[in-house]
């Protein structure tokens, strides 16, 4: 039963660290566009320049 003592207030310092954790996130708009970091990966890149002399 000692324990609560201790774990009480470990869980309430651990969830207050997680609520200032997601306002900070949302301070400095981490979550203003989800959708196109998902699709990057996925474009293509763009054509290289190449010149007609290098190519063998």
């Amino acid at each position: 039963m000692n324990i609560l003592l201790i774990l009480i207030p470990v869980t309430l310092i651990v969830i207050g660290v997680a609520v200032a954790l997601f306002f900070w996130a949302v301070n400095h708009q981490q979550f203003d566009d989800l959708d196109s970091p998902a699709v990057l990966p996925l474009m293509d890149d763009p054509p290289a320049d190449t010149d007609e002399k290098d190519a063998p």
